[in-house]
């Protein structure tokens, strides 16, 4: 694993009592598509809530996460202000340390940087897509942060993480079967189907034509990215209960989604420069694992 921190203070002692947690981000899982898969795993850990995402593309997504601010519940007649201080506040709950104060999260602003120059965590992230590469602005006071080889394999994930009892670990774990192309660890690319994705739009950007737009999907196949999406879902249930029997038994598991995909419905496919309740609307799911 590459270490990220650069000129970071030295970390004090975590403490007593203070909880592993874990954040697992399905990227594009929306919503029904959870509910749709049913896992069994998951429902041992709580009971499914349909969230809503700050943002409808990965990255900016994930800085609101590393923000603390977690997919919200859109409650009416609530000032903001407020509901981002009750949202951190139950991180006192999440970590299992008393007298956490809100103020505390400033200047910074960003969870990694707290876990481990405020309360002494190990900070690490894997990451699947590579617009979170350890290159971009978010790889911040995390003792590793790397991009797996794969865009699909969480399972891959597993056998790097590390928990010891000299201190609490924190992990984000970003991870991709859930994405467009939907697609299993063990399936073969060829199989896969293709549109030009943000690797294309980058190619493209240095060239003087214009790329030539692909057709839009037919219902059929749309049907079927979702049937396939669903399915990725399906299979991520059983790596997370590799996950269950990994972790240390007082650690708190956050499973949730950056943001969610459309599947044809009112002419949109996919998530980004999209406003549509589908590619904001997420799962989240959290508690101690089982």
């Amino acid at each position: 694993m590459a270490p990220s921190h650069e000129g970071s203070p030295e970390r004090p002692a975590p403490p007593t009592g203070a909880r592993n947690l874990v954040v697992v981000v399905f990227d594009s899982l929306r919503y029904d598509s959870w509910t749709a898969a049913a896992p069994k795993t998951l429902a041992r850990l709580g009971e499914v809530e349909r969230r809503w995402s700050y943002a409808s593309w990965t990255a900016p997504s994930h800085y609101n996460l590393l923000m603390g601010l977690l997919p919200h519940t859109s409650p009416a007649q609530v000032y903001a202000s407020e509901y981002y201080k009750q949202d951190f506040i139950r991180y006192s709950e999440r970590l299992g340390v008393d007298g956490m104060e809100f103020k505390r999260l400033l200047p910074s602003i960003f969870l990694p940087t707290y876990l481990r120059n405020v309360l002494g965590y190990r900070t690490h992230a894997m990451v699947s897509m590579p617009v979170l590469n350890r290159h971009t602005p978010i790889n911040r006071d995390f003792d590793t942060y790397d991009l797996m080889p794969k865009h699909n394999d969480m399972a891959g994930m597993l056998p790097q993480m590390r928990f010891d009892d000299e201190r609490p670990a924190f992990y984000l774990l970003n991870t991709g079967e859930t994405h467009y192309p939907y697609a299993l660890p063990d399936e073969d690319p060829g199989r896969w189907p293709r549109i030009s994705g943000v690797h294309g739009v980058f190619k493209n950007l240095d060239e003087q034509t214009t790329p030539t737009e692909p057709a839009f999907f037919d219902d059929g196949a749309l049907a079927e990215l979702r049937d396939r999406q669903i399915e990725a879902a399906r299979y991520l249930d059983t790596v997370v209960a590799r996950l269950f029997d990994l972790v240390p038994r007082n650690t708190w598991i956050i499973v949730t989604s950056d943001h969610g995909e459309l599947f044809g419905e009112d002419g949109y496919f996919g998530h980004g420069p999209i406003a549509h309740d589908k590619v904001l609307e997420v799962p989240f799911v959290e508690g101690l694992v089982p």
